[in-house]
C-alpha cells in the first residue's frame, strides 16, 4: 500500500507532523497575544472624560495665584488675582493688583454669587440673567470665572472624533446643553490631547450654531498626577483683534478648605 500523499511530504521535507502543529500552534499563540496587548486595556469612558475637564484646575479643593490680561479696541488692561475652590459648588475669586481694583471679589456658594466692592463697601447679589455677562469687562463671563455650570451636570456629551489630527492623537468632545440646563452655550467642542488628557482647544457657539470664540491652552504643567495648561486665550470671533489671556502662577491642588472659608464675611475680609 502507498503512504498517504501528506505523508510522503513530511518524510520529504524531513519533519513530522507533530513539529508542523506545534509551529502552527506557536503561531497561532503569538497571533492572538499581539492582538490583544494592541488593545487597549480599558477605553476611556465621556463620564471621566468630563469629569476630568471640570475637575482639571481646582481638583476636590484649590489654590492658585493668576495674572489677566484684556485687550480690546479701547484699552489694554492687567489685573493679578487670588483663587480659592472647592468641589462644584465654592469658589472666591479676589484682586489683589492693580490698586483701583485690590479687594474686589466674587464668591460663589452653590447656586448663589456675590460680587464685594471695597471703595463702597458693598456686595451685590449676580442674578442669573448676568451670567453670561462680562466679568471686569474682559472676554470671560461670569460663568467662566466661577464655573457655575459643569460639563458633567449641565451637557449631554459624546466622543466626536478620535485619533490623529494635525499630527496629535486627539479626543473631540462635543457637548450640548440638556433641556433643563440654564447655560450660556448652544455647543462646546472642545479637544484634548490623549496622552495626558489636557485640553488644547475649546470651540464655543450659540443656540444657531455660530462660533462665539475660541479658547486655547498651551503652557502644560504637571501638577500632582495632572497635565494641566497653564496659559488659556480666549479670542471673540467677531473682534479678532481682541482676547483676554489668563496665566496661572501656581496652583495647588487638594489641600484643606472647609466649606465655612466661602462664606459672605470672608468675601469681605480676603480684600
Amino acid at each position: 500500500m502507498k503512504p498517504a500523499v501528506d505523508s510522503v511530504i513530511y518524510k520529504r521535507n524531513n519533519i513530522s507532523r507533530e513539529t508542523v502543529f506545534q509551529k502552527v500552534t506557536g503561531y497561532l499563540i503569538s497571533l492572538s497575544l499581539l492582538l490583544f496587548f494592541s488593545v487597549p486595556a480599558s477605553a476611556i469612558t465621556i463620564e471621566e472624560l468630563t469629569r476630568h475637564i471640570d475637575s482639571l484646575w481646582r481638583g476636590d479643593t484649590s489654590h492658585a495665584t493668576m495674572s489677566m490680561t484684556v485687550k480690546t479696541q479701547r484699552y489694554a488692561r492687567s489685573m493679578t488675582m487670588e483663587a480659592w475652590s472647592r468641589g462644584k459648588d465654592y469658589s472666591l475669586v479676589v484682586i489683589r493688583a492693580p490698586i483701583k481694583d485690590k479687594g474686589i471679589a466674587t464668591l460663589k456658594v452653590k447656586e448663589n454669587i456675590w460680587n464685594y466692592l471695597p471703595k463702597i463697601n458693598r456686595v451685590t447679589k449676580v442674578p442669573s440673567s448676568m451670567m453670561s455677562g462680562s466679568w471686569m469687562g474682559s472676554h470671560f463671563t461670569n460663568d467662566d470665572l466661577v464655573k457655575e455650570s459643569t460639563m458633567e451636570d449641565d451637557y449631554i456629551s459624546s466622543i466626536s472624533f478620535e485619533g490623529k489630527r494635525n499630527g496629535i492623537n486627539i479626543y473631540e468632545l462635543t457637548s450640548i446643553p440638556r433641556e433643563d440646563a440654564a447655560v450660556v452655550w448652544g455647543k462646546i467642542v472642545m479637544e484634548l490631547e490623549q496622552k495626558t488628557l489636557s485640553p488644547y482647544r475649546a470651540l464655543y457657539y450659540d443656540e444657531e450654531g455660530i462660533l462665539i470664540r475660541t479658547m486655547t491652552f498651551d503652557r502644560p504643567r504637571i501638577i500632582g498626577k495632572r497635565t494641566i495648561p497653564m496659559r488659556l486665550t480666549l479670542q471673540p470671533e467677531d473682534k479678532p483683534e481682541e482676547s483676554t489671556v489668563i496665566v496661572y502662577k501656581d496652583i495647588v491642588l487638594d489641600i484643606p478648605l472647609a466649606d465655612s472659608f466661602f462664606s459672605l464675611q470672608n468675601l469681605q475680609r480676603r480684600h
